[in-house]
């Protein structure tokens, strides 16, 4: 079983990290395998707390879209280029398959043989030529070995049908004749002394010792099947090495990791049944009957800090929901079967989480509390958003407790280590905290930046509406706002992108500039979105 991924929304922000890492170690601790993720760059301020209590950065997730790994196709399913055409043909056979890959030495990728390459080769070409191994030729004959000098076994198949004294005096024998006889004694004299290269005995027939003798001299290779001359010259075109049958060397493969949608759609225009399956190396992994793509085992998330689509990550429609946590309204995600969905009013989703703890009575380390810690005083900045709850007031003096800090003084450090604007773009300014919302089938999106110190921002705030502008026009977003969030004057500064104006003065019922400050503007949930809805609502 893979693991469970859990991860906030994309443009991760402190709450959205650091519920996903406490979750995850919670629900590891319960017995089950999960993994903390996250959906984009991980900003300052979550930096500074991961690094402030030695807590490992998440991995990045780029989408949880099913893969063919996640498909039960055939794996391990193939055979080496020297098995005999016969045990491909079984292996067929064994799994109902029409086709096989067909690998070398290595494991690498060499071609693919199907069940109408074999049924063209046995019906419609004359099989005369032989390429193949002695061991090959035991097994598909059921053989018995009377003289071996090589392995490899190449030459001209030749049936002695003829009387003896016809064929002795018609047919000329060499090194490169492969003989099928029965009992004929004077044959197989007359072929051990021409040093052919094999000779078949059919129906268990009886060889003289001393025309094996002379065969071990000329190195002549000897097999006795039970099989009669009839049989053996049918099945004897079997034992060639299967990889004399490719065709084509280099059809249409997927890799593990291709998009299960995208196979669908190249499917849809070859229309075959069969597809090799080969990892980056062009190592071969099994194979994919187009029916097995309705086996499909999608990926498993959870979903913390969010439960709107537009924030979540790429492919969520693929993959199974088995959980989400939450603090926000309720978005536009839904699922197909029954979920555990933990939504409360409180100020941060670390507060729902730390909530878990307690009910499963699972004791915390000290860096899980301080990443619990550090998501409540970020989403409540250190308590005073009107978002702040009961709740996350004692949840912050039990984890302060814990992870042996003063939250106040951790707190505004935590805050300001985000404030920073150095080495910052006006891009990286207004995604540092970036969410998508929708109503009535319009899409607009809230950034969210702190600092102590707006004129840095004010003075280039042109530019910044020009980014705001070609984000809104490239994605038909009815708005694209920056606020821009003062925590000691508490409120915030508000830009957003020109063609945006109408729905920012509806919000606000009257004329609202460019940079205009909001009093008491501290929350995105409670502060922002609601009147941006209502306004676009209308």
């Amino acid at each position: 079983m893979g693991k469970t991924f859990i991860f906030g929304h994309k443009k991760p922000d402190s709450d959205s990290v650091m519920s996903a890492i406490a979750l995850s170690y919670l629900k590891n601790q319960l017995g089950e395998s999960t993994e903390a993720r996250v959906l984009g760059n991980i900003n300052k301020e979550s930096t500074y707390a991961l690094d402030y209590f030695g807590i490992k950065h998440p991995k990045y997730l780029n989408d949880v879209k099913l893969q063919l790994k996640d498909v039960d196709y055939h794996k391990g399913f193939f055979v080496k280029d020297t098995a005999s055409i016969y045990d491909g043909y079984q292996a067929m056979l064994k799994e109902e398959l029409t086709g096989v890959p067909v690998v070398k030495e290595d494991g690498t990728f060499s071609g693919l043989v199907t069940i109408k390459d074999l049924s063209h080769i046995l019906v419609n070409e004359n099989i005369e030529d032989l390429y193949t191994s002695y061991d090959n030729l035991m097994h598909v004959l059921k053989g018995e070995e009377i003289n071996r000098c090589s392995n490899d076994i190449i030459g001209k198949l030749m049936v002695a049908a003829y009387r003896s004294t016809t064929f002795m005096s018609n047919v000329k024998l060499d090194k490169n004749n492969i003989l099928i006889v029965g009992d004929r004694h004077s044959v197989i004299e007359y072929a051990v002394n021409s040093g052919v290269k094999m000779i078949i005995l059919s129906g268990d027939s009886y060889i003289k010792e001393e025309h094996i003798e002379i065969a071990r001299k000329n190195n002549v290779n000897i097999i006795r099947t039970p099989y009669d001359t009839y049989r053996v010259s049918r099945l004897v075109a079997l034992t060639n090495y299967i990889k004399t049958m490719i065709k084509i060397y280099n059809p249409t493969r997927f890799l593990s990791s291709d998009f299960v949608s995208d196979i669908v759609e190249i499917n849809n225009k070859l229309k075959h049944t069969n597809y090799p399956v080969v990892d980056k190396n062009n190592k071969c992994l099994g194979l994919l009957k187009i029916t097995d793509l309705s086996e499909k085992k999608p990926k498993k998330v959870i979903l913390v800090d969010h439960n709107e689509k537009l924030q979540s990550v790429e492919g969520l429609d693929e993959a199974q929901i088995l959980e989400i946590f939450d603090h926000h309204n309720l978005g536009s995600i839904t699922t197909n079967n029954p979920i555990n969905f933990r939504n409360m009013a409180v100020g941060s989703t670390c507060t729902i989480v730390y909530t878990l703890y307690k009910e499963r009575e699972v004791e915390i380390p000290k860096e899980i509390a301080g990443a619990m810690l550090s998501g409540i005083l970020s989403d409540t900045l250190i308590l005073k958003s009107p978002t702040a709850t009961e709740k996350d007031r004692e949840a912050v003096l039990k984890l302060s407790e814990i992870a042996g800090v003063d939250y106040q003084e951790y707190g505004l450090n935590l805050l300001k280590s985000g404030t920073s604007l150095d080495g910052m773009s006006k891009e990286d300014v207004l995604y540092n905290d970036y969410k998508l919302f929708s109503v009535n089938d319009k899409n607009f999106a809230i950034g969210q930046f702190f600092t102590m110190n707006f004129d840095e921002i004010e003075k280039e705030m042109d530019e910044y509406i020009k980014v705001m502008d070609g984000v809104a026009e490239a994605n038909n977003y009815a708005l694209v706002a920056l606020y821009v969030t003062d925590i000691i004057k508490n409120g915030s500064y508000v830009i957003y992108n020109t063609k945006g104006a109408g729905t920012i003065n509806l919000a606000y019922q009257g004329e609202t500039p460019e940079g205009h400050f909001v009093p008491g503007c501290v929350s995105r949930k409670k502060h922002v979105v609601p009147i941006i809805m209502e306004a676009l609502d209308n």
